[in-house]
């Protein structure tokens, strides 16, 4: 059997039973949004759509600032922690609910592949935007597939390849297992020394304290998705997407000057090998190969 955190892999790992999924009726007409290369990509490794699925949810992120200053020492050198006080906390908090928002969406969207009897969703897109009557609206929309085959995957993968890269991954001897994600968030105060550096030397010199600023937020969110690959199992990740915002907002505690707030978030797909020990190495089977050239 596979091991447990590689349950979500395709059918070709003979994972355990349908787990209560639906089991598409005979003739039922199903859409994607798979391109024909996309299609023919998955169904030469065995898989075909069964439908679009949606998720989608709703939060209300709130401002840290409130918590207070965090100093000049929110963010150190790479030999030295980020103090724990009272804005830690705060920024916990947010990431806490920034991991929430995303995984609600993801988790609508597995739910609605289970109800087609889908094992998995290729080409998840994840997207977070402003609700109209307020807050962020994270969504994750993909294709949900199914495996020619009469083993079930204990839970749906999903992942945010294409058809094309996910038959090649499967070709390879890896499957998806889940999207990981890697969101980190840090605040640095703008002190007079920085204000005053700005405006006549930002052309000429680094401005060390924000290279810190935005390399620390990089490595801390970096190192959240090894730590979600890990939880789901996954030998490795394959990054998608990395998204920098950097900001300011007046500071709470000292009124004219400014924090400035960095925020980095990494989508990937967490992959593990499959059959290594259900089957000896080089005995996959050879693929089909369809002559082209013409017979006198």
């Amino acid at each position: 059997m596979t091991r447990p955190g590689n349950a979500g892999p395709a059918a070709a790992a003979a994972a355990a039973g349908a787990g209560g999924r639906a089991t598409p009726r005979a003739g039922t007409t199903w859409d994607s949004a798979l391109s024909s290369e996309e299609f023919a990509a998955i169904g030469g490794v065995g898989f075909e759509p069964v439908g679009q699925v949606l998720g989608t949810a709703v939060f209300n992120i709130g401002y840290t600032g409130i918590w207070g200053c965090p100093g000049n020492w929110a963010v150190t050198d790479d030999n030295n922690p980020v103090p724990s006080s009272r804005w830690a906390s705060s920024l916990s908090q947010l990431v806490r609910t920034m991991y929430a928002a995303r995984r609600s969406a993801l988790a609508r969207a597995v739910a609605e592949c289970g109800a087609l009897g889908g094992d998995g969703i290729v080409g998840v897109d994840l997207q977070v935007g402003e609700f109209p009557a307020g807050g962020l609206e994270f969504t994750a929309r993909g294709t949900a597939v199914r495996a020619r085959s009469r083993t079930r995957p204990r839970a749906p993968f999903t992942s945010h390849l294409s058809g094309q890269d996910f038959a090649g991954l499967i070709h390879a001897g890896w499957v998806p297992v889940a999207l990981a994600f890697g969101v980190a968030f840090a605040i640095r105060h703008d002190d007079w020394r920085t204000s005053f550096r700005i405006p006549f030397a930002a052309r000429n010199q680094e401005v060390d304290c924000y290279t810190r600023l935005i390399g620390h937020v990089r490595r801390e969110a970096r190192k959240q998705l090894v730590l979600d690959t890990q939880k789901h199992g996954g030998d490795g990740v394959v990054v998608d997407d990395l998204q920098l915002k950097v900001g300011e907002s007046e500071c709470p505690s000292y009124g004219s000057t400014r924090d400035l707030t960095a925020e980095a978030v990494f989508v990937g797909t967490s992959i593990a090998r499959f059959g290594r020990s259900e089957r000896p190495a080089g005995t996959r089977p050879p693929l089909t190969i369809m002559r082209l050239e013409r017979e006198s």
